[in-house]
């Protein structure tokens, strides 16, 4: 496998809280600490590209996490058990790369922690995608007894930022599913520092992709998309 691109340089004030409306501070905070202007941005951006995954079928009865990095210690995450084609402001707090809320009293995803990691572990990730399609979901149960996909051959693995070639193999990892985050951050983490990834499936659950900003993450998740689906029909035209 190639290098990660991560390592290879690839990779990968709020004057007054009045003003900021569904952004304030909590009673007893003066200031946020982080810009809440940008938040707002970044919330709209969320907002609306989950809006069309959530049309796509890809976000099923509240399922699924969405966040982009705010700054070097922050991060802007969908809210727990919302529903994701019907986001507002509201639906979008703030952590801290532990996990915590910062300026909320709101509950993060559980799963909140495989999001931060990936913004610790690479500066330059800003955006990161958790959705849950059929094809994601069924392709997750059928190669989690091998622990990946591989696809190989497909012109759209050059859609995965630094990968300028269609030959090659490109291997998905699937990790068990569980409750336990840490654990299972762990898990993450190890395959992060041995293999050259922009994404991963867990078990029964869904899939994982990121990217530099919201754009790039949308081609990775897309084009894995596209590529499990032709994996998932390949092994049918087979049998």
């Amino acid at each position: 496998m190639t290098k990660n691109p991560a390592s290879a340089g690839f990779f990968f004030a709020c004057d007054s809280p009045i003003l900021h409306g569904r952004f304030a501070t909590l009673p007893g905070m003066d200031t946020l600490p982080y810009d809440a202007q940008h938040l707002r941005h970044l919330a709209g951006e969320i907002i609306t590209n989950v809006r069309e995954l959530a049309h796509a079928g890809w976000t099923p009865a509240t399922s699924s996490n969405f966040s982009r990095r705010l700054d070097d210690r922050h991060a802007a995450i969908t809210v727990s058990g919302r529903d994701k084609g019907r986001l507002t402001e509201a639906d979008i707090m703030v952590v801290d790369f532990d996990g915590n809320p910062v300026g909320n009293d709101k509950r993060p995803s559980a799963e909140t922690l495989l999001h931060t990691q990936l913004y610790r572990h690479f500066p330059e990730i800003g955006c990161v995608l958790h959705t849950h399609s059929r094809t994601q979901t069924v392709a997750s149960r059928l190669y989690a007894p091998a622990g990946h996909v591989r696809f190989e051959g497909y012109e759209l693995q050059k859609a995965f930022f630094g990968n300028t070639t269609h030959e090659g193999a490109m291997d998905v990892p699937v990790f068990p599913n569980t409750q336990d985050m840490h654990e299972l951050a762990g898990w993450v983490d190890a395959a992060l520092d041995a293999q050259c990834m922009w994404g991963y499936l867990i078990d029964g659950h869904g899939l994982y992709a990121w990217g530099r900003d919201m754009a790039e993450a949308r081609r990775h998740l897309e084009a894995f998309e596209f590529l499990l689906g032709c994996e998932l029909e390949l092994r049918t035209l087979k049998q």
